[in-house]
């Protein structure tokens, strides 16, 4: 009994191996059929030919690099002020208006000077009667001094006089100086402008009641525009005063040319970047706090170069696509400089130390969908500019 039990339990073990070894089989066959179907397919791609445009074949030359570092910033004016109230009282009148031009010392606007009026009137007053007091003890003084010599009075009653006088003229200096404060304050009820430029922004409208120090008016002197732009220091090292940099604003059909005029001493707490400030010429589309982007010029060298697109990073060495007579391989180059063409700040090229040559040809963008090892047919104009780009680096 335990024989027969033994041996069907021996018989189905042996059924599962073979149930088990056949589906490992199966799995292997269906691998191998797969990797062999894929191998057919990539060897169909790689005999189709793919046929390529002079714009899709980039020939590498000596080219002239100007090297740059990428900035960005704002546009910020040199002379700008937002003029306040120095006086508080009601606003009366304002007669400008957002986008008005100005000139320095121009009237803005009038604040009420009923307030500020009776005060100058009550200091012009008291300084009156300060005086008034002043000039008598003066009178008496002087009288004192001639009875005195006479023996009519003590040396004490003119000590007492001379004390007197001393107060009053002080009593009369200082009402004089509460007056001149007064006729300030009447003064400064007149809004007027600092500087010449356009009215940014209104802060208030006729009618509020201002305090000291409100805010009534930006003026801006778009004349004064600055590119400020924050460097790291490892930048800021590379950069000097009276750099060239090229600045591309939104809108604008080609980038303008800025200098730097100033470089910060000092470096932000809070970022540690260091301010660079560079002068623009005058340009009608230009308006504070646009933003802008651009670049500084910081060398200028002959070299060979190819687009920036052509080089692609993979197992931590830059390769680029190059066309070897009918196929796409792929090769490690050296890369240099980094830098724009001429004077083209919209075309970045990047210097190529070793792995090319003049004349070779190469795809100008690594992420396109030709691959290593596919067959190319070149058009016409790209064959043909091969030997001469051949001969002229010779």
């Amino acid at each position: 009994m335990n024989t027969s039990s033994s041996w069907k339990k021996w018989l189905l073990v042996s059924v599962a191996l073979l149930v088990l070894g056949g589906s490992i089989a199966r799995a292997i066959i269906a691998r191998k059929a797969q990797q062999t179907e894929l191998a057919q397919s990539t060897e169909s791609a790689q005999a189709q030919s793919i046929y390529l445009a002079p714009h899709d074949v980039h020939t590498v030359q000596v080219l002239t690099l100007n090297g740059s570092i990428p900035i960005s910033g704002s546009l910020i004016a040199q002379r700008s002020a937002v003029v306040k109230a120095k006086v508080s009282a009601e606003l009366q009148a304002l007669h400008v208006r957002e986008g008005d031009t100005v000139r320095q010392g121009q009237s803005l606007g009038q604040l009420d000077t009923q307030e500020v009026g009776l005060r100058r009137q009550q200091a012009q007053q008291q300084a009156a009667s300060a005086k008034a007091i002043w000039t008598n003890a003066e009178q008496t003084l002087r009288n004192n001094q001639a009875l005195v010599q006479q023996g009519f009075i003590s040396r004490q009653a003119l000590d007492t006089s001379l004390s007197n006088a001393a107060s009053t003229r002080a009593t009369y200096e200082a009402a004089q100086a509460a007056a001149r404060l007064t006729e300030k304050a009447w003064q400064d009820t007149r809004i007027l402008a600092p500087l010449a430029g356009q009215i940014a922004q209104r802060f208030v409208q006729p009618g509020e009641r201002l305090n000291v120090d409100a805010r009534i008016v930006e003026i801006v002197d778009l004349d004064s525009l600055e590119w400020q732009v924050p460097l790291s220091p490892q930048d800021v090292a590379q950069v000097r005063v009276d750099a060239t940099a090229s600045l591309n604003i939104e809108g604008l059909p080609e980038p303008l040319s800025a200098r730097i005029a100033r470089i910060n001493p000092s470096a932000t707490a809070d970022t540690r970047s260091v301010m660079v400030y560079l002068s623009l010429p005058r340009h009608p589309a230009l308006r504070q706090g646009l933003f802008g982007q651009g670049q500084i010029t910081v060398d200028t060298r002959e070299g060979l170069a190819i687009p920036a697109s052509a080089v692609s990073r993979d197992s931590g060495r830059d390769e680029v696509l190059r066309i070897d007579g009918d196929r796409i391989v792929r090769v490690p180059v050296q890369v240099g400089l980094r830098a724009s063409r001429g004077g083209d700040a919209t075309q970045p090229f990047v210097e190529i130390t070793a792995g090319l040559k003049a004349g070779d040809r190469i795809l100008p963008d690594a992420s396109g969908t030709v691959r290593e090892g596919a067959r190319v047919t070149l058009g016409a104009a790209t064959a043909a500019s091969a030997p001469a780009a051949s001969a002229a680096s010779r």
